[in-house]
């Protein structure tokens, strides 16, 4: 089959691992179609070292750096970044994540046999930073419907898994600098501008994850821009006001009021599941 050709856009910065950044790419450029452009967006300065391994996959596979003056954060990266992919097809990768190698491949089915679709991602599972070993699942609901109606209460895409039509990303005004939820911002846009939305039912992208993650996701600032998003969906009235202060409620108790050793429970025993349970979440 003949696919059209697409874009990974992938967004690093100055903490992100050199060596991670090398795995990603090898990943992505090992698929089973591999894509027509890779395009980096540089948020800010970086070590020498990330920019030794850029210069390195430039030169032997033709990527395409886009070095920004300084650390913005990703949603404003990619907010400038969008526009420059070349295709209308953009699949979004993190540099610190493992692309299953038939990744590209079945998004681009899907699209091919479902064009009327925005955007499409699929499951992640979640593995140890430094041995690969599986933790756990995230997963995300399938249909057009059962997104629209679980991003009224969490992220209906794993953002690393996503591929979109740049023209509907665009259309809703793009990514915007949204601290720690500029997809989820985008997500909820494009469901209010009636995208059509889809996820695959199989694990697209291995995920890193440290002992610390879930329990950084918590904090005032983290809480705020929580709430700037519940005020977002209240706006466009894709939730009613009881929703909201449910929603609120629920993010303040475990955000700010729990400790991070259980914060990190809640995460990973009411939010995640295992393989062995995955058709039970």
């Amino acid at each position: 089959m003949l696919y059209p050709a697409f874009t990974v856009l992938m967004s690093v910065y100055a903490k992100d691992k050199p060596d991670w950044i090398a795995q990603a790419l090898d990943s992505v450029l090992n698929n089973t179609v591999a894509p027509a452009e890779v395009l980096v967006a540089v948020d800010g300065p970086v070590g020498t070292e990330i920019k030794t391994v850029l210069d390195r996959y430039s030169k032997a596979h033709g990527i395409k750096n886009i070095y920004f003056p300084r650390n913005r954060g990703r949603g404003a990266a990619l907010q400038d970044a969008v526009p420059q992919c070349t295709h209308e097809m953009v699949a979004l990768m993190d540099a610190d994540d493992i692309c299953l190698p038939n990744r590209f491949e079945l998004l681009l089915q899907y699209f091919y046999n479902h064009p009327e679709t925005d955007i499409c991602g699929g499951q992640t599972e979640e593995v140890d930073s430094q041995t690969l070993k599986e933790i756990s699942l995230r997963q995300v609901p399938l249909t057009d419907s059962a997104i629209k109606q679980y991003v009224k209460s969490r992220s209906p895409f794993n953002q690393q898994t996503v591929m979109f039509k740049k023209t509907s990303v665009c259309r809703a005004g793009g990514y915007r600098a949204f601290h720690l939820f500029e997809d989820y911002d985008l997500w909820v846009r494009m469901a209010w501008e009636g995208a059509v939305m889809a996820n695959l039912p199989e694990v697209l992208v291995r995920m890193r994850v440290d002992n610390q993650m879930f329990a950084r996701r918590g904090g005032w600032k983290y809480f705020k821009s929580n709430l700037a998003l519940q005020n977002e969906l209240l706006q466009y009235r894709m939730i009613s006001f009881p929703r909201y202060i449910f929603n609120t409620a629920v993010r303040f108790a475990v955000q700010v009021l729990l400790p991070n050793g259980m914060r990190s429970w809640f995460y990973k025993k009411a939010l995640r599941c295992s393989k062995k349970k995955a058709t039970l979440c």
